[in-house]
């Protein structure tokens, strides 16, 4: 499949770049594969959209505050951007704007500490060790900034609206600490909400996927097929191994909330039951794909030629998925990561 099926053009302004001031206020698209119609509702009316018995599954994985700044000797910044704990005071990161530096770079936000580059990984990749072996959720919490993807546009060093962002670039149900971004179609959800589909007969399972900076990673193959799919640590506990296990049981309708539900699940064995598991998934789901768990899903609007609008049209098809992002594009729906969702049964 070439890439440059999955291109669009996206006027700027439907780029959305704050949330809603409520949650559920985001507006919802409907699809119904069966007959190809397409509703516009608000999200807030999803529980008159599932149906009773349906299992939504949801990505618990919680965002921590990866992005901070350092600044060189000579004053000069440097974007960092926090991947992982290796050991007390060693993080592995991505660096921006390193160029050569000699000595030890300064953690802003007067910490008091300093990092050194230790040693280069590539593409972008660095070793640093720290002066301090401060816990990194520790010190992130204090230093760091949502991990917001660049589309959405920030101050460089502070912006009024970063504490707005800690809160809502996050579900109301993460728990499990490790992505740098969020599971976005999630971000709709209110407490509310899910005890309405609660009432209604709709259960709710969650798995984790810690979502990484690859999420956002353009498919620069001109065939989807030569392009290589970035690597997310997941695990399944066994309590939604067994919510899963008797949905699939009792023929009742999965339905994955966001692409990140949907590569754990449909990196399961097909005629296997779920198990209690971690692992990594590469998957890459793109059309013709045949479908092994996931009955519907509920989306964000994605970026051109990427892997997460590939993952949509293997749900709809190339042509209804055009055709659906020409239909949002009309009406005026908000894009990518705090804009409207799609609900595809």
């Amino acid at each position: 499949m070439r890439t440059d099926e999955l291109d669009f053009k996206l006027p700027p302004e439907l780029i959305a770049q704050v949330p809603p001031e409520r949650r559920a206020d985001s507006r919802l698209m409907h699809y119904r594969r069966a007959d190809r119609a397409v509703g516009h509702r608000r999200f807030s009316d999803l529980p008159d959209l599932l149906r009773p018995g349906d299992l939504p599954v949801f990505n618990d994985a919680r965002v921590i505050p990866a992005r901070f700044t350092l600044r060189k000797g000579t004053g000069g910044r440097v974007e960092g951007l926090f991947l992982k704990e290796l050991g007390p005071g060693r993080w592995l990161v991505m660096l921006k704007n390193l160029g050569n530096v000699s000595g030890p770079l300064i953690l802003v936000e007067e910490s008091g500490v300093q990092a050194t580059v230790t040693r280069v990984i590539g593409a972008g990749e660095y070793e640093i060790a720290l002066s301090r072996a401060i816990p990194a959720s520790e010190l992130l919490s204090r230093v760091g900034r949502m991990p917001l993807p660049p589309y959405i546009r920030r101050e460089k060093d502070h912006d009024d609206r970063d504490d707005l962002d800690r809160v809502r670039y996050q579900t109301v149900f993460a728990r499990s600490p490790g992505a740098v971004a969020a599971p976005t179609a999630a971000l709709h959800f209110t407490e509310a909400l899910l005890a309405a589909l609660a009432a209604r007969g709709v259960e709710r399972t969650f798995v984790t996927l810690h979502v990484g900076p690859g999420t956002f990673k353009p498919v620069t193959a001109s065939t989807l097929e030569d392009h290589a799919m970035h690597v997310e640590s997941y695990s399944i506990e066994p309590q939604a191994a067994d919510a899963l296990n008797l949905a699939k049981r009792e023929g009742r309708r999965i339905v994955a909330v966001g692409t990140t539900s949907t590569r754990v699940l449909e990196s399961q064995p097909e005629d296997e039951p779920f198990i209690p598991k971690s692992g990594d998934t590469g998957i890459f789901i793109y059309p013709p794909y045949r479908w092994r768990h996931v009955g519907a899903m509920i989306t964000n609007f994605h970026l051109p030629r990427s892997t997460l609008i590939a993952l949509v049209a293997a749900m709809v098809g190339l042509d209804e998925q055009r055709r659906l992002y020409r239909l949002a594009i009309e009406a005026r729906y908000r894009f990518f990561s705090y804009g409207d969702a799609m609900f595809l049964e």
